[in-house]
Protein backbone atom coordinates (compact mmCIF):
# COMPACT_ATOMS: atom_id res chain seq x y z
CA UNK A 1 0.00 0.00 0.00
CA UNK A 2 1.50 2.95 -1.48
CA UNK A 3 1.70 6.28 1.35
CA UNK A 4 0.92 9.64 0.32
CA UNK A 5 4.41 11.76 0.58
CA UNK A 6 3.66 15.29 1.92
CA UNK A 7 5.00 18.46 -0.07
CA UNK A 8 7.80 20.49 1.15
CA UNK A 9 5.63 23.50 2.22
CA UNK A 10 3.34 21.29 3.87
CA UNK A 11 6.48 19.90 5.89
CA UNK A 12 7.47 23.29 6.87
CA UNK A 13 3.76 24.43 7.78
CA UNK A 14 3.91 21.62 9.87
CA UNK A 15 7.14 22.44 11.44
CA UNK A 16 5.91 25.91 12.71
CA UNK A 17 2.53 24.67 14.34
CA UNK A 18 4.70 22.01 15.96
CA UNK A 19 7.27 24.27 17.64
CA UNK A 20 4.40 27.39 18.50
CA UNK A 21 7.54 29.48 20.63
CA UNK A 22 9.51 29.33 17.32
CA UNK A 23 8.91 33.52 16.36
CA UNK A 24 8.83 34.22 20.10
CA UNK A 25 12.29 32.81 20.22
CA UNK A 26 13.38 34.54 17.43
CA UNK A 27 11.83 37.77 18.13
CA UNK A 28 13.82 37.10 21.94
CA UNK A 29 17.06 36.73 20.22
CA UNK A 30 16.77 39.50 17.56
CA UNK A 31 15.61 42.22 21.06
CA UNK A 32 18.85 41.07 23.04
CA UNK A 33 20.99 41.94 19.17
CA UNK A 34 19.59 45.04 19.42
CA UNK A 35 19.85 45.45 22.89
CA UNK A 36 23.27 44.44 22.86
CA UNK A 37 24.15 47.01 19.82
CA UNK A 38 22.40 49.85 22.16
CA UNK A 39 24.68 49.10 25.54
CA UNK A 40 27.61 48.45 23.29
CA UNK A 41 28.70 51.92 23.90
CA UNK A 42 28.53 51.46 28.01
CA UNK A 43 31.19 50.99 30.20
CA UNK A 44 31.68 47.61 31.64
CA UNK A 45 30.70 45.74 28.88
CA UNK A 46 27.50 46.84 28.00
CA UNK A 47 25.80 45.80 30.55
CA UNK A 48 23.89 48.66 31.74
CA UNK A 49 23.92 49.54 36.28
CA UNK A 50 20.75 47.94 37.49
CA UNK A 51 19.06 47.95 41.08
CA UNK A 52 17.91 44.86 42.82
CA UNK A 53 14.86 44.31 45.05
CA UNK A 54 15.60 46.09 48.39
CA UNK A 55 12.79 46.11 51.39
CA UNK A 56 13.29 48.37 53.80
CA UNK A 57 11.63 48.37 57.30
CA UNK A 58 11.79 50.70 60.57
CA UNK A 59 12.28 49.34 64.12
CA UNK A 60 11.74 51.80 67.14
CA UNK A 61 15.81 51.74 67.29
CA UNK A 62 17.04 50.72 63.52
CA UNK A 63 16.30 51.28 59.88
CA UNK A 64 17.08 47.49 58.05
CA UNK A 65 17.55 47.16 54.76
CA UNK A 66 16.89 43.88 52.96
CA UNK A 67 18.26 43.23 49.14
CA UNK A 68 17.75 40.14 47.06
CA UNK A 69 21.68 39.89 45.66
CA UNK A 70 21.24 36.01 44.41
CA UNK A 71 24.89 35.02 43.31
CA UNK A 72 27.06 37.95 44.48
CA UNK A 73 29.92 37.53 46.73
CA UNK A 74 30.11 39.36 49.98
CA UNK A 75 34.00 40.81 48.83
CA UNK A 76 31.69 41.89 45.56
CA UNK A 77 29.75 44.54 47.77
CA UNK A 78 30.30 48.10 49.06
CA UNK A 79 28.08 49.75 51.46
CA UNK A 80 28.82 53.20 52.35
CA UNK A 81 26.34 55.32 55.11
CA UNK A 82 26.63 59.01 55.03
CA UNK A 83 24.48 60.39 57.39
CA UNK A 84 20.81 59.37 56.00
CA UNK A 85 21.96 57.91 52.64
CA UNK A 86 22.75 54.28 52.28
CA UNK A 87 24.30 53.58 48.75
CA UNK A 88 24.48 49.91 47.74
CA UNK A 89 26.93 48.66 45.04
CA UNK A 90 28.71 45.63 43.50
CA UNK A 91 29.04 43.28 40.99
CA UNK A 92 27.61 40.02 39.89
CA UNK A 93 30.21 38.23 37.85
CA UNK A 94 29.50 36.46 34.69
CA UNK A 95 30.22 32.88 35.19
CA UNK A 96 32.10 31.11 32.69
CA UNK A 97 29.77 28.66 30.40
CA UNK A 98 30.88 25.75 28.35
CA UNK A 99 27.42 25.46 26.07
CA UNK A 100 26.15 28.13 24.23
CA UNK A 101 23.37 30.72 26.16
CA UNK A 102 20.25 30.69 25.13
CA UNK A 103 18.35 33.21 27.44
CA UNK A 104 19.38 34.96 30.22
CA UNK A 105 17.32 36.74 32.27
CA UNK A 106 19.16 36.13 35.79
CA UNK A 107 20.84 39.96 35.92
CA UNK A 108 24.83 39.98 35.65
CA UNK A 109 27.08 43.20 35.76
CA UNK A 110 27.33 46.38 38.09
CA UNK A 111 24.37 47.11 40.30
CA UNK A 112 23.80 50.08 42.84
CA UNK A 113 20.80 50.78 45.21
CA UNK A 114 20.28 54.76 46.51
CA UNK A 115 18.10 55.38 49.08
CA UNK A 116 17.42 58.70 51.49
CA UNK A 117 16.27 57.01 55.00
CA UNK A 118 13.36 59.82 56.23
CA UNK A 119 15.28 59.33 60.01
CA UNK A 120 18.86 60.25 61.25
CA UNK A 121 21.01 57.37 61.44
CA UNK A 122 24.26 55.88 63.17
CA UNK A 123 26.09 55.20 60.57
CA UNK A 124 29.64 54.09 62.81
CA UNK A 125 27.35 50.76 64.10
CA UNK A 126 25.91 49.67 60.93
CA UNK A 127 25.96 46.08 60.64
CA UNK A 128 25.72 44.11 57.12
CA UNK A 129 25.40 40.06 56.64
CA UNK A 130 25.09 38.06 53.14
CA UNK A 131 23.37 34.60 53.37
CA UNK A 132 21.54 32.93 50.96
CA UNK A 133 21.62 35.50 48.38
CA UNK A 134 20.13 38.26 50.81
CA UNK A 135 21.59 41.57 52.10
CA UNK A 136 20.29 42.25 55.33
CA UNK A 137 21.71 45.68 56.51
CA UNK A 138 20.70 46.90 59.85
CA UNK A 139 21.04 50.30 60.35
CA UNK A 140 20.72 51.80 63.87
CA UNK A 141 19.32 55.27 64.84
CA UNK A 142 20.99 57.71 67.31
CA UNK A 143 20.14 57.37 70.92
CA UNK A 144 18.53 61.09 71.11
CA UNK A 145 16.05 60.03 67.47
CA UNK A 146 14.93 56.92 69.59
CA UNK A 147 11.60 57.22 71.30
CA UNK A 148 11.78 57.26 74.94
CA UNK A 149 8.69 56.24 76.71
CA UNK A 150 7.14 59.04 79.51
CA UNK A 151 5.24 58.14 82.78
CA UNK A 152 2.20 59.74 83.20
CA UNK A 153 2.02 61.79 87.19
CA UNK A 154 -0.63 63.62 88.58
CA UNK A 155 -0.73 65.81 91.25
CA UNK A 156 -4.05 64.28 92.90
CA UNK A 157 -4.12 60.67 94.79
CA UNK A 158 -2.27 57.63 93.82
CA UNK A 159 -5.88 56.14 93.31
CA UNK A 160 -6.00 58.10 89.95
CA UNK A 161 -9.52 59.79 91.21
CA UNK A 162 -10.39 63.15 91.62
CA UNK A 163 -10.69 64.53 95.15
CA UNK A 164 -13.81 65.10 96.76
Amino acid sequence: MALPVRSTAEASSLERRATPFRELDDLHSRMEQLMAGIWSDMPDGGLPIWAPPVDIEETEDAWIVEANLPGVDKKDVNIEVRESEVVVSGEIKERERKGILRRRTRPVGRFEYRVTLPGQTDPENVEARLDDGVLRIQIPKPEQARPHRVEVTSNGSSNGGSGG
